[in-house]
Order: C-alpha cells, then structure tokens, then sequence
C-alpha cells in the first residue's frame, strides 16, 4: 500500500520584479522575509535561490524569476537604514544560474538605479521628504561594500516618474533618467590599488603574462590590453561566450588576479566567488556595429571595453564596472587612461557591446595615493512587476 506523500504547500512573499540599467532583479523587504531568511545564513540564501530557480543544470531558471544570465539573476534586500544619514540599507545577492550559491561579495551598480524607487513606494522614504513635483535625492547605504550611493529619483504628481526618453544602450525603451552618485568608489581601507602599482605586470600559469590595472573601485576589476589576449576591444557576446577556452582563460586570469589583489589567498579560495573582482579589457577607439545593430562610430567615443561577469561576456557594461572604468580613466597612466589616450580627464565615454555609456569620476593624488570622492552616471529603472513571489514552503530548508 503506497503512503501519501504531503508537501508543503507555497509560500507567498511580497515582492517587486524591478528593471534597473541593463539588468533586472526581484526586490525584497527585510520585514517581509519569512523570519529564518531575515538573518544571514543558509536558509535566506536557500529562499533566494528558490526565488531565482537555481541550481538549474539546465541554465535556464525556467523554475524561478531568473532569465538565465547574470544580468537577470539578482536578488536585492532592502530595510531601514542601520547607518545615520542615511535612508535605506540596500544588499545585493548575486544567485548563481547552475551552483547553490549567492554571492555577496559585491554591489550591483545598475540595479543600484532602481533601490531608490523601490524605497519610495515601499515605505521606507519618509512621505514628507516626496515633493509634489521635483526630485527626491535618496541616501542608499550599499551593505555589501560598506559604501555611500546617492540617487536622484525623479517625481511628478507625488509619484515616481518612470517612464521619459532617457535613452540607455543596452535596454530597448526609454524611459525617466536617474542619475547616481557612487561615493568614494575606492577600497575602504584607501587601497585603491592594492598592489601598489597603477600597472602590473600579471603572471597567469599555463596562459601568460599580462600587463594589468587591478583597482578596487565599485568593484575590484583587473583590466587587461585588448590585443595581449588577442582581442580588438570590438567583440560581441557570442564571439566569447561560444569560445570555452576563451571563457576557461579569463576565468584563470580572474583567479590569479584575486590573489595577487589579496582578495583570495589561494586559487581555490578564490574561485568561491564569481562575483567578484571582474576581468574586462581596454583598446583604443575603433568602428564597430553593436549587438542591437546601432552603427558606433571610433570619434563618438574615448576607448572600447569589454568585460565579463559571472563567467561570461557581459551584454552591455555592469554599473559598477562602470565606475571602475571612471575611475581608472580618471587615474593617469592606467592602461584605461592610456587607452582612452592618456592626460587628465573627469570623464569618458566608452564603447560596450550594446552601444556606448558616458561615465564620470574626477581624481586627486594625495600623499602618493589616489583617491576619487564619487563617480557619476545616469541610469533608469522601471517596476515590471509587484505582488507576490510564490516558492515552495520548504524552500528555507537546510539540510544537515
């Protein structure tokens, strides 16, 4: 006689699916977490991979709210400040597609653009400080980099103005432009570059030695001369992400270059975060036709970069990569000032697969060390999608 097997049946937990940039995620409250996933630990992040739908051998999340790139398997927590002066705490979870793991090493720089409409219309903004019609300037504390960002949220009749025609390549339709404000971009600790050096030369076992920048801005990234690992600085994705030895060497570059950022102490400590650092590469400014097949001519821009995330070649550029890129340009003599053609500058506009993106970040050298006091650029956001988000009730189960 066969037993009856009882499930737990879904839970619901509200839930907003939000475009910010180039990238999408599911927004959360703090206080609306079932009570085990409001502290960190294993059962928020078993939640939230059930959410994204991964592990997904298949690497298609068709079982979650993910879309199965890292630009759309993102999850945010937001709650009220912890930190004064400011207005909400803001932590990014990246979920991988086909590991059980959140990494939450790093910031999500678009989706930055969007934490400050969600905090107005959660709540978690104190109505007095919306004006009818204007600007509302929202203080975010970045939790998992322990930074400021400072978002300017457009209102119009006491409500968020999403919609307007801010174009961004990268993303289909315009919309409400919101600018941003990453405060002091650079490594807490004043070690913008860790190692000393605004150029290294990389040692990678088995592929080669590299010249590189290794900066701690935004998001550690480890940037790399286009044409010393055989590139032109004009690929698009399927040029890369097609080519597994292509993506098995900028993983290996990746790993070493957390080491030697002291990141990681070991290669395989190292490789428990795919996060973070990035690796992305720089050349000079060349013609190209993006991914959307908009032509992108080499005057309308100061330099080409091409980065990957999450093992991959990025669609368009990740925000926070941005600002690593505003930063090192703003640096003379990183090889993103050389490719952009050196001198002083407060900001560049670069070439990504999906068009171009103007960036800012303005930098002082003070004691023999460099130091940037915020970078600026403008994104937009928009909700897609509010309700509930439904996973399995025993989604929070962890096992022994």
């Amino acid at each position: 006689m066969n037993q009856t097997v009882i499930h737990a049946p879904q839970i619901k937990i509200p839930a907003t699916y939000m475009r910010g940039g180039t990238s999408k995620g599911v927004f959360l409250r703090l206080e609306d977490l079932p009570e085990a996933a409001q502290v960190p630990g294993k059962a928020r992040d078993q939640l939230l991979l059930r959410v994204i739908g991964s592990p997904d051998p298949y690497e298609k999340q068709i079982d979650g709210m993910g879309s199965a790139t890292s630009s759309t398997s993102k999850t945010v927590i937001l709650a009220k400040p912890t930190v004064p002066d400011h207005d909400v705490d803001y932590l990014f979870g990246q979920v991988a597609i086909d590991k059980p793991f959140v990494d939450w090493s790093g910031n999500c720089g678009n989706l930055s653009a969007a934490v400050g409409a969600f905090a107005i219309n959660s709540g978690l903004i104190d109505p007095d400080r919306v004006p009818q019609n204007g600007t509302v300037t929202v203080r975010i504390w970045q939790a998992n980099i322990q930074k400021t960002i400072i978002a300017h949220i457009p209102i119009t009749n006491g409500e968020v103005q999403e919609t307007g025609d801010f174009e961004l390549d990268g993303v289909t339709f315009p919309a409400a432009e919101v600018q941003i404000e990453f405060m002091d971009p650079a490594d807490g600790d004043g070690a913008m570059f860790p190692t000393g050096n605004r150029v290294d030369d990389l040692d990678v076992p088995g592929v080669g030695t590299f010249k590189a920048t290794m900066i701690n801005a935004g998001i550690p990234t480890i940037f790399l001369n286009a044409e010393d690992i055989g590139y032109k600085g004009t690929e698009l994705q399927e040029a890369i992400n097609s080519d597994p030895k292509a993506l098995a060497m900028f993983e290996t570059i990746r790993l070493h270059g957390a080491v030697r950022m002291g990141l990681a102490k070991t290669i395989e400590e190292a490789s428990g975060s795919q996060h973070t650092p990035k690796v992305a590469f720089v050349a000079r400014p060349a013609e190209y036709v993006s991914s959307s097949g908009k032509q992108v001519s080499a005057s309308e821009i100061d330099l080409l970069v091409r980065a990957l995330s999450m093992g991959k070649l990025h669609h368009a550029m990740m925000g926070t990569a941005a600002v690593a890129i505003a930063t090192a340009a703003a640096v003379p003599e990183t090889l993103v000032n050389q490719a952009a053609g050196g001198g002083d500058r407060t900001s560049v506009c670069f070439g990504h697969p999906s068009g171009t993106l103007r960036v800012g970040a303005e930098a002082t050298q003070v004691n023999g060390e460099w130091t940037v006091r915020k970078a600026i650029m403008s994104r937009s956001a928009r909700i897609l999608m509010e309700g509930w988000v439904r996973v399995p009730g025993d989604a929070l189960k962890v096992a022994e």
